[in-house]
């Protein structure tokens, strides 16, 4: 446990908070988040796909006490009745094409039945984001072909702009009490030439989209933090073991080459002695003698016998 003691500092501690906490994340939220859209988005693409080769059915077929069930979104439904005059509604920030555009909801009482929400499709802006006129829906009994469509929620209350109500979500509840009707829940979206149909809204593409790998990739990055911090913890490890590998092997070496040579060479210099009582002697006589034959050159280069 020793080893492991720097674990404790402040910095490491940071570190596997961020990596187990990135991790936690990773597993809890954002994976199951885009796991959750593909599935969503694979049901949908589902219905769609078998809607579109399915044949329409009456709308008494499909309608519930509540409203339409789940399973019976984008189903093709015939429905008889007439549109709820002077009582439409118009959805904001939509977009068809990639362009901005409003949505046009009126309500339409079903023949025996319950009162419906009817999309009669798209109107595009004239003048920068005002509302643009459009074509009111026919009175009188019409059968329409629609698709079956569940209602969204909501996110701001309903404003009255231009002369016309304006929405942001088409959620029955909150536009049949602006506009006085009881509406069940969901809607119709009208297929291509229906009276009272405007532009035709486009069914949505089947593709499944990027969720499924991007879950994946959540998945992953999860399991790659925890095995970070581990490669950290076990790269510190190995750092710290040779640093002391290199103290204990400095720590048990000896003197240093350098001075056992010098040493050596000491060894092999000659010990130094003072000479002895006859060696004295001998040197004086040699050096009598050195001055004694070099007198008659000196008095004769100097003139002492003069």
């Amino acid at each position: 446990m020793e080893k492991l003691g720097f674990l404790l500092r402040p910095k490491w501690l940071v570190l596997a908070a961020v990596a187990l906490a990135f991790a936690f994340l990773c597993f809890s939220v954002l994976a199951p988040w885009q796991l959750g859209k593909n599935t969503s988005t694979s049901a949908r693409n589902d219905l769609i796909t078998r809607s579109v080769a399915a044949d329409p059915v009456p709308i008494s077929e499909v309608l519930t006490a509540d409203g339409f069930a789940a399973d019976d979104e984008w189903r093709r439904v015939i429905a008889t009745g007439s549109y709820v005059a002077d009582s439409d509604a118009l959805v904001r920030l939509r977009s068809i094409r990639e362009k901005p555009a409003y949505e046009v909801i009126t309500p339409f009482v079903i023949d025996g039945g319950p009162t419906v929400l009817v999309n009669r499709g798209y109107v595009l802006p004239v003048e920068g984001t005002s509302a643009p006129d459009f074509a009111a829906a026919p009175t009188g009994e019409v059968t329409l072909n629609a698709r079956v469509r569940q209602a969204e929620g909501t996110s701001r209350e309903p404003i009255e702009e231009d002369g016309r109500l304006q929405v942001y979500n088409i959620n029955p509840e909150q536009i049949g009490t602006a506009v006085g009707v009881d509406a069940i829940d969901g809607y119709l979206q009208l297929d291509a030439d229906q009276p009272g149909g405007l532009g035709l809204i486009d069914l949505p593409q089947t593709d499944a989209g990027p969720y499924l790998s991007y879950g994946l990739q959540w998945l992953a990055f999860g399991i790659m933090a925890p095995l970070g911090l581990a490669y950290f913890v076990r790269a510190e490890l190995r750092e710290r073991r040779a640093s002391r590998a290199e103290l204990a092997a400095a720590m048990s070496d000896g003197p240093e080459p350098m001075a056992d040579d010098q040493t050596a060479r000491e060894d092999e210099e000659e010990e130094f002695t003072l000479p002895t009582r006859r060696e004295k002697r001998a040197r004086a006589r040699a050096a009598s003698r050195t001055a004694v034959s070099s007198d008659p050159r000196l008095a004769d280069r100097y003139g002492k016998n003069r």
